[in-house]
């Protein structure tokens, strides 16, 4: 089974109306290795001892996205070509760009499943290509994804509309939401979870927070019913300075482990 990479991505240059995202690595990795909770997954093994799992600790990003773009695909590469699984914990959601960029460049063209409010398909937003508003419309122009669905967005602009269509993004609605819903993507398959696609009753700590957004419960019903290998995955966008009692740094630290239980249980991706 591969082994899973943890490393965080402290970088927020790209973050539009506020910033705090660059904290939000150290506040998960805080809530994991907490005593106030274990290593076990809600599939069963445990973390660290039934599956392959190292914390890399955060990569020495310096706030140039070019600079930043090309040590975190550097990391990635060697990661793939080790056989190992990256886990990125962000950050802003414009670190996903390179992240997926790599997995492409080693595997070809993946399939994704994102998690967000916001559909992240903006040309540029604010004259900014590279904002975390954007890294989806990156990843699509540049031909790095298969297929992209897109599960809580409830936040589609008319331009975001034009660009979904334009790029044959499948966006599944949020009204009468069931995670039946959504489909079980092929592999190679990419997870990015931005911590505002559920609702923020559940995760308070985001700096958009939109109402009317996914369950934990439903989060994981999609996630454990995904049976593809996995090149990667991402869970971005904890500020911390707007978390309450830490309850979202908690549950990026429970999507650390299931999405970890769920790459082992699904296995190596054959390129």
């Amino acid at each position: 089974m591969p082994a899973i990479r943890l490393f965080g991505l402290p970088t927020d240059i790209n973050s539009s109306f506020e910033r705090g995202a660059a904290a939000g690595p150290a506040a998960i990795r805080a809530a994991l290795w907490s005593d106030r909770g274990n290593m076990a997954s809600e599939l069963g093994p445990e973390i660290g001892a039934e599956v392959a799992f190292t914390d890399d600790g955060d990569l020495p990003l310096t706030e140039d996205t070019a600079r930043d773009d090309a040590a975190i695909r550097r990391h990635v590469t060697m990661l793939h070509e080790d056989g190992e699984v990256p886990l990125a914990i962000g950050g802003d959601h414009a670190v996903t760009f390179p992240l997926v960029e790599a997995a492409a460049t080693c595997f070809g063209p993946v399939n994704i499943l994102h998690f967000d409010a916001h559909p992240d398909l903006y040309d540029d937003f604010s004259g900014n290509p590279r904002s975390h508003a954007s890294p989806f419309a990156r990843i699509c122009e540049a031909g790095h994804a298969k297929r992209l669905v897109q599960v809580g967005i409830r936040t589609l602009t008319g331009h975001c509309r034009e660009q979904a269509d334009r790029f044959g993004v499948e966006i599944v609605p949020m009204a009468c939401f069931t995670p039946d819903a959504v489909p079980v993507l092929e592999g190679p398959l990419y997870i990015s979870i931005d911590l505002d696609g559920l609702d923020p009753s559940a995760a308070p700590g985001v700096a958009h927070p939109e109402p009317g957004g996914l369950t934990v419960r439903e989060m994981l019903a999609i996630l454990h019913k995904q049976t593809a290998p996995i090149v990667g995955a991402d869970i971005v966008e904890l500020h911390p300075g707007r978390d309450i009692g830490g309850v979202t740094a908690i549950l990026g630290a429970k999507l650390v482990r299931e999405l970890a239980a769920l790459i082992d249980r699904n296995g190596p991706c054959q390129d």
